[in-house]
């Protein structure tokens, strides 16, 4: 009986690690298939939001719409692939055919159905090689009312961003009556509290404007083009495309609109 226990627990270990050892394989999988599909992208924003907004919603709306104005800019755009706000933003970048409209997806056991208005579309195994897919590409990040899975995207951006594991990126927090007392919060808990500085607390934009949205992410575009210059990399193939686009499409600095929000 002991002998057949030890077999049993010796079968049972060599099976998990052979599921170690394909798990490996498909997290390589993930990484090299993102970074193959993703790497030649132009300037491109991506859009958080829930899979469970209504399309009479007025953030599928403005999702919808904020994605058409930044593809008749010429920007495309990353989002989850699924329905809701993932759906509106790529249905408002499919309106103008010279963007990329791409849908990272993730095989869920409820809510994440494909939706049909992606140009582009990757599947990922793992939770983790998508957010890297997610943020990696992207010069600015718009983050719509959502759940977990939202919430977890925007804390994931913020802090990459403190970190300085990515620079140059802007988080536009889109909802001033849903998020408002999220960001209550974060400055009058976290920050208050010495968990925060102040720096961190100004990384979130939080409006309703989806013009000044726009705006400022043309602005930060050339801010961008301007650290890459000022730190050497003025002559790299990412500076350069991200310059001919700026050319291409007549972005310029603009003076500073307030925001009441």
């Amino acid at each position: 009986m002991r002998h057949n226990k030890d077999d049993l627990a010796k079968k049972y270990i060599k099976d998990i690690k052979s599921a170690d050892v394909w798990s490996v394989f498909k997290i390589i999988a993930d990484f090299v298939k993102g970074f193959d599909e993703l790497g030649e992208l132009g300037p491109t924003v991506t859009i958080f939001g829930s899979a469970r907004t209504h399309k009479r919603n007025q953030y599928y709306k403005k999702a919808q719409k904020l994605s058409s104005m930044l593809g008749e800019v010429g920007f495309n755009i990353i989002t989850g692939g699924g329905p809701g706000i993932m759906e509106a933003a790529n249905r408002g970048a499919n309106e103008h055919e010279e963007v990329e409209s791409i849908g990272l997806n993730i095989d869920l056991p409820f809510e994440q159905t494909t939706n049909p208005y992606t140009t582009k579309e990757l599947s990922f195994d793992y939770f983790f090689s998508r957010k890297v897919m997610l943020v990696k590409y992207s010069i600015a990040y718009v983050i719509f009312p959502g759940g977990y899975g939202t919430l977890d995207e925007l804390f994931e951006a913020l802090t990459l961003i403190q970190t300085r594991k990515v620079t140059g990126v802007k988080v536009f927090v889109i909802g001033v009556d849903f998020y408002e007392p999220l960001l209550d919060f974060v400055e009058n808990k976290l920050y208050k509290n010495d968990m925060i500085s102040l720096e961190d607390v100004h990384m979130i934009r939080l409006t309703d404007d989806i013009k000044l949205v726009v705006d400022e992410i043309e602005e930060s575009l050339l801010e961008q083009i301007s650290i890459l210059k000022e730190v050497g990399l003025g002559d790299t193939k990412y500076c350069k495309s991200l310059l001919d686009f700026s050319i291409k499409k007549h972005i310029k600095k603009t003076e500073k609109t307030v925001d009441e929000n």
